[in-house]
């Protein structure tokens, strides 16, 4: 079945709106790593909802990044903030013990830290997606499952109602200087009109120009790299994306946000 098979201009216009808070979340990969813990300091100061942390093993995907061990002693120095692990690896299975080390729960909400985002062709091919939910879940994490651009939504559809998240790719993972491909709209359109309260993420090239899109196609949780860390204003490309997603999806954010100036011609 095709994405877009059966589905009604009606539905398109409807599937944005969503039940979820909308949330900026920087890629750390594009921030000065030989001073990590600050530069995550600093997006969150700027109104970072959450930390997106790119794990990349060199199989999956040819670049190498960093693994547990760093994103342990990240959490030593921001002890609150919400951790959303994206493992590009190729044996996610072997990586879920470690990675809790890193796992957190905030005193005063009792929100969980952690979430642990793993790709479904990392798995599906060795049968072994749902062991790895289940192994995430009896560690006392979140659990995602992330999709590269090349497939079929339809993959998923086993497990959607399992997972917390769902990460949409809108670049091919591990390659950079990449645009954001706005065709695999149609994969968020997808999960939006059939979860309307479920976390949905794009990852790849959203910036102040690009968000738009996404927020229109219901997504709530926008990550981005050079969006972020490479302006001059910072806390303003955060806000302006943040209130994208507000605008397209229900007006929702877990902090109230204030009026903001909605220019995106100044970041041109």
């Amino acid at each position: 079945m095709a994405v877009s098979a059966g589905y009604s201009q009606a539905s398109r216009l409807a599937s944005a709106f969503h039940g979820c808070a909308a949330k900026i979340g920087p890629s750390v990969l594009d921030c000065d790593s030989s001073m990590l813990a600050t530069e995550a300091g600093r997006a969150l100061r700027a109104g970072a909802d959450y930390l997106h942390l790119d794990v990349m093993d060199g199989n999956f995907v040819p670049a190498i990044s960093f693994g547990p061990k760093v994103i342990a002693n990240l959490r030593l120095h921001h002890p609150k903030v919400f951790f959303d692990c994206h493992l590009m690896v190729q044996k996610p299975e072997e990586q879920v013990e470690a990675f809790a080390e890193a796992k957190a729960v905030h005193p005063e909400t009792g929100k969980n830290l952690m979430q642990f985002i793993f790709h479904i062709e990392a798995t599906e091919p060795r049968g072994l997606t749902q062991t790895v939910i289940d192994l995430v879940r009896k560690h006392g994490m979140l659990v995602g499952l992330a999709l590269s651009p090349a497939t079929p939504i339809e993959q998923l559809e086993p497990y959607l109602h399992q997972v917390d998240v769902v990460l949409i790719l809108t670049v091919v993972p591990g390659k950079g200087g990449q645009s954001f491909m706005v065709d695999m709209m149609e994969k968020v359109r997808y999960v939006r009109s059939r979860y309307p309260d479920k976390e949905i993420e794009v990852d790849g090239g959203v910036k102040v120009h690009t968000v738009d899109e996404a927020a229109k196609a219901g997504a709530n949780m926008i990550v981005s790299g050079t969006g972020v860390y490479k302006v001059d204003d910072m806390a303003l490309a955060i806000a302006t994306m943040k209130r994208s997603v507000e605008l397209y999806g229900n007006g929702l954010s877990e902090e109230k946000v204030s009026p903001l100036r909605y220019d995106k011609d100044i970041f041109r």
